[in-house]
């Protein structure tokens, strides 16, 4: 493959960087990573060692005490540089993204596209680190709120997105002033190897210190157990399964620091009676089967009204017979494998324990095997009518599995079943009412972090922020003003007059 050449990925690469430098250690076990497009080795990576990891966060901590005092518009120009090489490396590192993950190669494209926004957002934003000027209540007193860095900040990614979530993070926290050491997943390390090795040329020719972004490769029950616990990292942003997200949380909580959690959605998209179905139908079924359902965002639930019950699930069956299901660098294919077998076995599982709970399979649902599915991690996706109450239903299944739920009454009846999910991620709803999308807004609409209307679940934009409430974290990444999580907040209080008032009116006479 010649994205793995251009891309500097060799047969078998090492797993831990300081930014500019690459530890050698070959002792401590490796892993070989199989593409799911037709099961066969893409290369090897060297496990981290625990004299790597501490030499990984040493010289972070070091960068961090130079790299704090660059303005930060300057630290927006290193970012600047970093997308720019990364525009030049979009089509390989697409290819590369969607060859080791399986997503579509336009998906893969997209999610480098990603990467590039955030760049360009958060070369904006170095410009624009605010704070606020308060009126003390002392005479000739200022106070003022600021924000600074806070150090290391840890990130822990997910196969699902192996490079968007992370530049999430790194590109954020690195304007405003923080260093970044970044675990990916030992499903998907290729693409981080590949992302350090474009920021390498980034620092070198800026002469920068090693450092300021670090890579370490390694199991996540040893590496990712070790950072979780690791005083030296005051933040860490972990994006994975709400029990993932439940352990870390804790493990962080108990020495007092700070997490950002992007954890499990099961996201419901509302057709109202007066949904537009042109615009609908297409939104539910890339929501649902792109990524092959393996989005933090997919679509698992829609609600629809009984009036256009039948209507609409006799349309999603016709569509889903015409998706095309293949090698996802084929730009042909609107589905490409599930990350591995055991995503497979999951898919089936959860299948057969909804039919057993009284759903009703529509479509979909099996294995493919033969020519072209070699791998044997190529699922058709499936519909299945179901009831929200439905245990599997209020559980997230990570697959291309969605479940068609019919409701009666008005748009309340319809929030209240989407609400009705220890997650909170994501949300639409399809309608030409104003009333109903105004009370999908509401107070008492939706409890999700995104509630979108007349567009999917699946898609959200780098310039908002990211995230959702309840099970799901409510941690919140990206765009908006989600760069304060990365920064601490101190407030300042400065007396330019020639006496001390003193707090509540207390005299203090020495």
């Amino acid at each position: 493959m010649n994205f793995l050449k251009t891309l500097n990925i060799n047969a078998i690469n090492y797993g831990a960087s300081t930014g500019t430098a690459w530890l050698k250690t070959e002792d401590n076990g490796q892993f070989d990573i199989s593409t799911p497009a037709d099961g066969s080795q893409i290369a090897s990576v060297y496990k981290c060692s625990n004299d790597d990891y501490e030499k990984v966060i040493s010289t972070a901590s070091e960068a961090f005490k130079s790299w704090r005092t660059v303005p930060a518009p300057l630290r927006g120009d290193i970012v600047r540089q970093i997308g720019n090489k990364l525009r030049d490396s979009k089509q390989p590192l697409g290819e590369l993204v969607a060859y080791e993950m399986g997503k579509s190669l336009q998906e893969g494209l997209g999610e480098v596209q990603e990467m590039i926004d955030i760049c360009d957002f958060a070369v904006g934003l170095s410009r624009q680190l605010d704070g606020s000027t308060l009126h003390s209540e002392r005479p000739l007193h200022r106070m003022y709120d600021q924000y600074h860095p806070l150090g290391i900040v840890g990130v822990i990614s997910a196969f699902n997105f192996p490079v968007a979530v992370w530049a999430w993070n790194a590109m954020i926290s690195a304007i405003c002033g923080n260093v970044t050491v970044w675990k990916p997943s030992e499903k998907t390390p290729l693409t981080a190897i590949a992302c350090q090795n474009i920021l390498k040329d980034v620092l070198i020719e800026n002469d920068l210190p090693e450092g300021i972004f670090s890579l370490v490769i390694g199991d996540g029950n040893v590496l990712g157990e070790g950072m979780l616990h690791d005083k030296r990292i005051p933040l860490m942003s972990v994006t994975g399964s709400t029990a993932v997200g439940r352990h870390a949380g804790v493990s962080v909580a108990a020495r007092f620091g700070k997490s950002i959690l992007e954890l499990g959605g099961n996201n419901a998209t509302i057709l109202t009676a007066q949904a537009d179905l042109k615009i609908a139908i297409p939104g539910i079924v890339f929501g649902a089967v792109g990524t092959a359902g393996q989005r933090c965002t997919t679509t698992r639930r829609v609600i629809v009204h009984e009036s256009i019950y039948t209507q609409v699930k006799d349309i999603l069956v016709k569509a889903y017979s015409g998706l095309k299901i293949g090698n996802p660098l084929d730009e042909n294919n609107h589905v490409g494998p599930l990350i591995d077998h055991q995503a497979v076995a999951m898919f089936s599982q959860a299948l057969e324990k909804v039919q057993a709970e009284g759903g009703h399979l529509l479509c979909g649902g099996d294995v493919l095997s033969g020519p072209g599915f070699e791998s044997g991690c190529y699922v058709k996706p499936a519909i299945v009518e179901a009831e929200n109450s439905f245990d599997m239903v209020q559980n997230e299944t990570f697959a291309p599995i969605v479940y068609l739920i019919k409701y009666a009454g008005d748009v309340h009846d319809a929030i209240a079943i989407q609400n009705d999910v220890v997650q909170g991620l994501s949300s639409a709803i399809f309608t030409d009412n104003l009333r109903e999308a105004e009370n999908f807004l509401s107070h008492w609409g939706s409890d999700c972090g995104i509630a979108n209307v007349n567009i999917g679940t699946s898609g959200a934009e780098i310039g908002g922020a990211f995230g959702g409430e309840k099970e799901t974290g409510g941690g919140r990444e990206s765009g908006s003003d989600a760069w304060k999580a990365y920064m601490r907040r101190q407030t300042n209080t400065i007396n330019y007059s020639t006496e001390l008032p003193l707090a509540q009116g207390i005299k203090f006479d020495i």
